[in-house]
């Protein structure tokens, strides 16, 4: 088979590309696009490393192949930063110790945006589920934890103020 051509937008812009069958939704965002905080851990989706929001679900772009992103929004921690939605959580991570290494940052932040955007007052337990497609190897998950909820708090604040 063939190359097949795709359109997709991915953090508001459009792409077409003509791409091989087997060409993943990761080396695409990654090396085609440019989108760096799309990372390869385990090329399994067992990791979350290459976490991005596809429709707005939270998705491992190793797990899916390019052309089945055909007509497909996607959201990258580039995207999330672009439109002001990372600042909030962003700060909650580091504030919170939640990055260390950093490899895993960009997974749980798309993640937990994905949650936030679902659940703006998530319990413990939310948080826990959310993340746990997202492994981390230096913080013990405490941080991050912590760090998501204190995200939502910011966002609820954010939320009430006056425009």
């Amino acid at each position: 088979m063939g190359e097949v051509l795709i359109t997709l937008t991915v953090n508001d812009h459009r792409y077409s590309s003509e791409v091989s069958p087997s060409l993943r939704l990761l080396d695409l965002l990654r090396d085609t696009l440019g989108f760096t905080s799309v990372k390869e851990g385990c090329s399994e989706g067992e990791c979350g490393a290459c976490t991005v929001l596809m429709n707005g679900k939270a998705v491992t772009s190793c797990t899916i192949m390019a052309f089945q992103a055909d007509g497909s929004e996607i959201v990258t921690v580039e995207g999330l930063e672009k439109r002001g939605e990372l600042e909030p959580i962003k700060r909650a991570f580091i504030e919170n110790d939640a990055v260390q290494c950093g490899f895993c940052t960009p997974g749980m932040i798309i993640s937990a945006k994905a949650l936030l955007d679902k659940n703006a007052t998530p319990t413990e337990e939310d948080v826990r589920r959310a993340l746990e497609g997202n492994l981390c190897r230096c913080t013990g998950y405490i941080p991050i934890i912590k760090a998501v909820l204190n995200a939502a708090e910011r966002m609820g604040e954010h939320a009430k103020q006056p425009s």
